[in-house]
């Protein structure tokens, strides 16, 4: 027994003793950023600034890959599958926690099959509407769907997304009949509310906030905790009648499980570095997004809240992927 303990610990020192080195010479090629979405979206926008600034402050090179497909799946999966020696990385929006309560054999589990490295910033979903829309604030939207049981339609980015399930998240806790109609990305839906197609959406505010400036749809609630920086007037959810309500877009910053502890703290912190920058933070503001600067441990405590919360929302509302 006493040699069998001193074989494990003398085993257990090696392996962080390799995983030291190898920290200290990561990263020694580039390293390849895989986006589960097509160019142009949020996470896409959010990535490459976040890269590009850490490239600037360190001289690392990054590699950003697009792979879409399956609600966000081929690119998450093939992350997972990827060797775990920290030259393969995900930038995930809410697809990452969503997809293994949502598709029947998702492929990964977000929990067991990754390493947090972060969660550098998140984006309130908000509720939108048409400027000819009767209701102007979020107190006469809820008591203008209450009386009119099963009449209005609203529009997301598609089944499981995070604007979708904030909605019926929303539903279950007010008691409101909406119809949800789904649309092919958050362009698509937000174009439906523009040109009064479908009066109401529910949407993520980076490409959205912009419109809501313009005066070219109607801010009625955000979805985060507190009240968004950019926007200040709109209120939230949380603060109109539900405590505690929140749903949001966030960006996973993601390694494949096993990936060495030394090199997960070394990108963790360089992320940091980034986001202690009050130009970019008051830029990805004014684009739509929070900053959150997590430890890995944090975020590995939120990936799990985040899980059982959307877990619940799709269970009760038997929602099924598109």
């Amino acid at each position: 027994m006493m040699i069998r303990q001193l074989l494990y610990a003398l085993i257990t020192l090696l392996a962080f003793h390799y995983s030291s080195v190898a920290a200290q010479e990561y990263p020694n090629k580039p390293i390849k950023v895989v986006i589960p979405y097509a160019p142009g979206g949020p996470s896409d926008i959010f990535g490459r600034l976040l890269f590009q600034k850490i490239n600037e402050n360190t001289g690392y090179t990054f590699v950003i890959e697009n792979k879409p497909g399956a609600s966000a799946n081929i690119g998450i999966q093939y992350v997972a599958k990827s060797n775990p020696d920290g030259y393969t990385l995900l930038l995930s929006s809410s697809a990452f926690v969503i997809n293994p309560s949502l598709i029947t054999n998702s492929g990964y589990d977000a929990i067991r099959d990754f390493a947090a490295i972060s969660l550098p910033a998140s984006s309130p979903n908000i509720i939108v509407v048409n400027p000819t829309f009767q209701a102007k604030n979020f107190k006469e939207f809820l008591s203008l769907i209450k009386k009119n049981p099963g009449r209005y339609d609203y529009s997301s980015p598609g089944s499981g997304t995070s604007p979708q399930l904030t909605a019926e998240l929303l539903k279950l806790k007010a008691n409101l009949d909406i119809k949800h109609i789904s649309y092919n990305g958050g362009g698509p839906a937000l174009q439906a509310v523009l040109s009064n197609d479908v009066p109401i959406g529910f949407a993520v505010l980076p490409p959205t906030v912009q419109q809501i400036v313009g005066g070219k749809v109607l801010g009625l609630a955000v979805t985060s905790g507190v009240r968004y920086p950019s926007l200040p007037d709109i209120p939230t959810v949380a603060e109109s009648g539900f405590p505690e309500f929140e749903g949001e877009t966030i960006q996973f910053l993601m390694a494949p499980a096993g990936t060495p502890k030394p090199i997960i703290q070394k990108l963790n912190q360089e992320v940091i570095k980034v986001f202690g920058n009050q130009e970019i933070r008051s830029k990805l503001s004014s684009m739509g997004f929070i900053v959150s600067l997590r430890t890995p441990e944090q975020s590995e405590q939120k990936i799990k809240l985040e899980v059982e919360k959307w877990a619940q929302v799709i269970k009760a509302n038997k929602i099924q992927a598109d």
